[in-house]
Order: C-alpha cells, then structure tokens, then sequence
C-alpha cells in the first residue's frame, strides 16, 4: 500500500472513537486508498471472487456468529485466508465477541484489529463519509468562500476587485467565513462541491491599508464555520462601459469544477455599488431556486401573458 497518500488510519480511529485490539507493526504509517467499506460475510465461507483487498473490512454481529459454527482451527484457517489477502484494518463492531483466533490470525498476517460498540451499520456510514471526504478529488482557487443565508458563497475575481471588503460587510452583516485568500475545494459527492480553508490561513482575512485580521477575535466564533457546500459561484469583474450585462436572469450558467457543475453568475463592481447587499440578494435568489421558483421566469411568463392578451 502506497502509505505517501491516502487518509491515516489513525485519523480514522480517532474521529471515530475505536478501541484499538491489536495495533500492526505499520498502525502509525498506514493509510487508507480506497473510498469504500466491505463486510467479509462471503469471503468467511470461502468465496473471493471479486473480492477487493484494499477496502477496510467490516465484522459485525451476523458475520460473528456465523463463524462460531465452526471450530476453533477452522475459524482461525479462515480467518487467516481473510488477513492473507492484506486487508489494510478489521474492525468488529456491533458488541460482537472477538475470538482469540482473530486476533491469533491478525498477528500472524500483521493486520490491525480495531472495536466499536456501536451499530455496524452506522459505523460503516460513518466511516464512508470519512473516507470520502478525505480521499476526495480537490483543488485550491483563489478567492473567498462565505455561508450566507445557508447558500455557499465561493466569490472570484481578479486582486483588488473587493473580494475581501465585501467578506467584511458580510461578516457584519451577520454571516459567516470559510476562507479567505485560497479556498481548498473536494468533490465530496457527484453533484457536491465542499470548501475549506487551509489550517495556517484559517479564518484570517487580509485588508489592503489594515493587513490580517483574526475573524475570531473581532467577529466572534459565531462568524466563522469550518467547512460549507459550494451552492453559487460569483465572479466579480471590473465594471466595464458597452459591455452587455445580464439584466433577467433567464439562462442559468454553470460552471464545471472536478465533474461538478455549480451556478454561476457575474457582477459588475464599480463604485457605489453596495456588494455585500447585491451578494445577499444573489444567496436569496438562488435559494428560492432551489425551492422551485425563478423570479426570472415567472416575470417572463407574465410579459408573454400580456402581449397575449393584448394580441
């Protein structure tokens, strides 16, 4: 296993609470590749076919009892096949009894043994949602990443545009900081973006003619949240004379990022205009969309009914 990348395992046990049975020679070092849990039920009563070795493997009460059939050498020949395939962790949950030969069989093969006491399938999505996040395809854009109205915020555009001052009307305004400056992205599901910020710039903003503040020290914890899901990109632009601005609304854009496409629009900065107001309403506006409405539309449908009507 390829133990430069990955999620630490140890990681995993500490987001997780598990009680450590037996650690591997490897336990500090080990990482996990793959995005995916597997419960070995077929593989204890001999079938490995298909059987994928880098997954995290799962005991629970059902695979448990089905083992205590069997004798104690029996379980330990096939508990040992199971550690021979270098499984990266077995981890038995559910309150489920672990024998002596599972343990003899994971010393044998160097494999680690780790407990849980809670529902083998709650401790599967948990470790799913985990994994996942961590070994999500991620990228790092610069700009500013705000929670607003519960709508992901991820504002773009060029140095000196105002990115940060409209952060910092925002942040009075009420709503909350992810990132300033580098926002760290993962496509943590098929049609979700999620931005954080990296640790050393954590929920510090810099203002030209001021420099770096602490958002947490001004603000208050209240202003600041660890991660969100990425729901409208903004593009900040300079305004510019003659060129034409979207003024309805009616074509949505898109933009792709890592195979996920986010709504997209584009505000014309010039001054005078008050951004942090403009982005709320932008937040607003998407959320009624999510909900099924589209102010654009339905303004659109009226326009036609008149004409109609007056046809």
């Amino acid at each position: 296993m390829d133990e430069d990348r990955g999620y630490k395992l140890s990681e995993l046990v500490e987001e997780l609470r598990l009680d450590i049975i037996y650690a591997s020679t490897n336990y500090e070092a080990l990482r996990i590749n793959t995005g995916d849990v597997h419960r070995p039920g077929l593989q204890l009563s001999g079938f490995y076919d298909y059987f994928d070795p880098t997954r995290i493997q799962l005991l629970g009460k059902q695979e448990v009892a089905y083992m205590e059939k069997y004798t104690a050498p029996e379980r330990l020949e096939r508990y040992g096949k199971l550690m021979a395939q270098s499984i990266p962790v077995l981890i038995v949950c559910h309150d489920a009894e672990i024998s002596g030969e599972l343990i003899e069989a994971a010393k044998q093969y160097d494999v680690p043994v780790l407990y849980s006491s809670e529902n083998t399938t709650d401790v599967m999505s948990s470790t799913l949602r985990l994994i996942r996040r961590a070994l999500a395809p991620h990228m790092t854009r610069h700009g500013v990443l705000m929670e607003v109205y519960g709508i992901g915020l991820l504002i773009l555009g060029e140095s000196g545009v105002g990115k940060s001052e409209a952060a910092i009307e925002l942040l009075k305004r009420g709503h909350r900081l992810i990132a300033d400056d580098a926002v760290e992205i993962k496509a943590v599901d098929v049609n979700m973006l999620e931005g954080t910020s990296p640790e050393l710039i954590r929920y510090y903003i810099e203002l030209r003619g001021i420099g770096v503040i602490d958002v947490r020290q001004i603000f208050g914890v209240g202003a600041i949240k660890a991660r969100q899901n990425i729901h409208l990109v903004v593009n900040l632009e300079p305004w510019q004379e003659g060129k034409l601005y979207d003024r309805l609304g009616i074509i949505e854009n898109t933009v792709n990022m890592m195979g996920v496409d986010v709504a997209t629009i584009t505000i014309p900065v010039r001054p005078g205009r008050n951004l942090a107001v403009i982005l709320e309403v932008a937040a607003m506006n998407q959320r009624q969309k999510f909900m099924g409405y589209n102010a654009a539309l339905e303004f659109t449908k009226q326009i036609n009914k008149h004409f109609d009507e007056k046809m």
